[in-house]
């Protein structure tokens, strides 16, 4: 869907909420029926028309620019083919983890040895899995939520699991903005329940400053990785010891 059209189809949903009918917004504009009637069909219309429709939804253009963006389904999950397909090309994998990150095809040719070409094919890839949307000028727009999440039991966290997890936690974890926790305790499940409360609400705050931080230039900005973990749990060498 381009621009032009996802706009129109927000002030379509707007306007008529505010019982306004093609007739009637063709009243309001001086236009014709079959006038209104097309412009929301293909799409084709001015920005001074836009702002015109805008206007009778009591919007303006950023206004519902900013509607259109919640209206837009977001992703929360890739499906089980999707992510495979990610799997398997680790080259496509970083692009897709760069986009994620809000990053622009100039900033992942400057950092990694991708030429512009092989980046655009996988920006293509990413546009085709639904993961993102290429726009003109190679900008490149999210399709997933704020709460986006790899699959529980995906390729992806499988990835994770026997090729960057001991990676991640092998580090001495000694400069200043790092920090290594492990805590172990006896909870009861109401206790567990409101723990993993806490763990959610830290989740959507990690998501929150990721999403401020964006304001900032991206030579400021760096890869912050985030692992939290919570089972039931003894260590194996314990249960070796428990009485049968």
């Amino acid at each position: 869907m381009t621009e032009a059209k996802r706009l129109l189809a927000t002030l379509k949903r707007l306007l008529k909420s505010r019982g306004y009918t093609y007739r009637k917004i063709a009243s309001a504009l001086s236009l014709s029926e079959p006038t209104v009637k097309r412009i929301f069909s293909n799409g084709n219309l001015s920005l001074e028309r836009l702002t015109q429709l805008a206007a009778l939804a009591n919007l303006t253009i950023q206004e519902l620019v900013n509607e259109a963006a919640i209206d837009e389904p977001h992703i929360v999950h890739l499906s089980l083919q999707q992510e495979k397909e990610l799997a398997s090309n680790s080259i496509l994998l970083l692009v897709a983890v760069c986009t994620l990150n809000h990053w622009s095809m100039a900033d992942v040719i400057k950092t990694y040895q991708i030429s512009e070409t092989a980046c655009l094919q996988h920006l293509l890839h990413l546009d085709r899995l639904r993961l993102i949307d290429l726009l003109p000028g190679n900008r490149i727009r999210l399709n997933v939520s704020r709460d986006f999440d790899w699959l529980p039991e995906g390729p992806i966290r499988q990835l994770f699991r026997q090729q960057a997890l001991g990676d991640f936690v092998d580090d001495g974890f000694h400069a200043a903005n790092d920090s290594f926790v492990f805590l172990n305790g006896m909870l009861a499940p109401a206790a567990a329940m409101q723990f993993q409360a806490k763990l959610r609400k830290l989740k959507q705050d990690f998501a929150d400053l990721h999403q401020e931080s964006l304001a900032v230039p991206l030579t400021q900005r760096h890869g912050t990785g985030l692992l939290f973990a919570m089972r039931v749990w003894e260590p194996r060498v314990f249960k070796t010891l428990r009485r049968k």
